[in-house]
């Protein structure tokens, strides 16, 4: 049987992915986890094939499971969920270490066959996000953009301060000091040209870096 793993922060789409996997024979959720740091905690103790991800959750996000992972299981394949299909999303995905990239709008359809995949050791992304990627080399845009100019954990704290987190539960989140979130802020500030913290999220939103 192959194993896997469920880490998403809301219980009905959790359901809806167990559904999904459990609907093949040679497949079942081992575990599941609501948040980031519960999902780590779960690969140690229910020794997944197969980690499916959302990008977006309370503790640590998923770039910041993939991170962790890929230090203490670098073996785990790690598929990345989210709501959104933007090449920044899918570029960071794939730096941080996932092996697959899926919207939850293709998970339906695609979740099982991107398992297979990644267990074998090969890379999925959708068509759509694929080409995404490709209009995004074509065009030169490639380190570009403002967002490109962010290192992985700017992007993270950006992400935390636009949901409205105090720099106190940021600094919680990732472990480092609150004068050290205080810094990301700044250099944020510096590299998007922005002035508040109300700019930084009006940015997230306009990038779609976070739901509304």
């Amino acid at each position: 049987m192959i194993k896997v793993l469920l880490a998403d922060d809301h219980s009905i789409v959790r359901e809806g992915l167990r559904r999904i996997v459990e609907e093949s024979a040679d497949m079942e959720v081992v575990a599941e986890a609501a948040d980031g740091r519960d999902a780590i905690r779960q690969v140690e103790t229910a020794a997944p094939d197969v980690a499916v991800v959302d990008i977006s959750m309370p503790g640590f996000d998923g770039l910041e499971v993939i991170t962790r992972l890929k230090g203490s299981h670098p073996e785990l394949p790690v598929l990345i969920l989210t709501m959104h299909e933007e090449a920044q999303y899918i570029v960071r995905a794939i730096e941080a270490g996932a092996m697959g990239y899926l919207t939850k709008q293709s998970a339906p359809e695609q979740l099982v066959e991107a398992i297979r995949k990644v267990l074998k050791g090969h890379r999925f992304i959708t068509d759509e996000a694929a080409e995404l990627l490709a209009l995004r080399i074509a065009r030169g845009t490639h380190k570009q953009t403002p967002l490109d100019s962010l290192s992985m954990r700017e992007l993270q704290v950006l992400r935390r301060l636009a949901m409205g987190y105090t720099n106190r539960e940021i600094a919680s989140a990732y472990g480092i000091s609150i004068k050290t979130v205080d810094t990301y802020r700044f250099r944020l500030l510096k590299k998007l040209n922005l002035r508040n913290n109300a700019q930084l999220s009006r940015f997230a939103i306009q990038n779609q870096l976070i739901q509304t």
